[in-house]
């Protein structure tokens, strides 16, 4: 009999926690799969940023100034050093980050297509003689090409000769 309400006790408290979980569950789902309404967002204290429309003409006179100062920066570096970016890095990723503050703060998304043709200016102005030295891929030798194709042919050669050899032994072994 004690073991028969130990059991039961023990089938009480599963069915608890069973319960609890599954009540858990229907609230989570519930709260995942409803979609909030404007004036459920209110309640919650969701606010709606103001709409600020990007000022284009605001935008180029500002990020000029970043260009400027990038140009400034520029000129104290030697110019057969532009294309070594480890000369102007720091004055490039503050000049970066600059448009895009400046992009940001005046409203305008970033990166948007006025930044871009700017950007692209800059580095016309800076960039445009840093060629990528191209790798020219030559076809190697005939003689070792041969090599190259007889050394796999020899070797599985000789590795079937050698299995066979190996088999021909153990018979001869047993």
């Amino acid at each position: 009999m004690q073991s028969k309400t130990k059991f039961s006790l023990i089938m009480d408290r599963n069915a608890l926690t069973g319960f609890k979980v599954f009540v858990m569950g229907i609230l989570v789902n519930t709260l995942m799969t409803s979609a909030l309404s404007e004036t459920e967002s209110l309640e919650l204290g969701f606010t709606r940023q103001p709409l600020v429309l990007c000022n284009e003409s605001r935008l180029l006179v500002e990020i000029e100034v970043c260009g400027e100062v990038f140009k400034r920066q520029m000129a104290l570096i030697d110019s057969q050093h532009w294309c070594n970016l480890t000369y102007f890095f720091s004055e490039y990723h503050l000049f970066s980050a600059c448009t895009e503050r400046t992009s940001e703060r005046i409203g305008c998304y970033f990166p948007n297509p006025l930044v871009q043709n700017f950007m692209v200016q800059i580095h016309k102005l800076f960039f445009s003689n840093c060629t990528v030295d191209r790798v020219v891929w030559v076809d190697p030798s005939d003689d070792l090409l041969a090599v190259l194709i007889l050394i796999p042919i020899l070797l599985t050669l000789a590795m079937i000769a050698l299995v066979v050899w190996c088999s021909k032994r153990s018979d001869i072994l047993a």
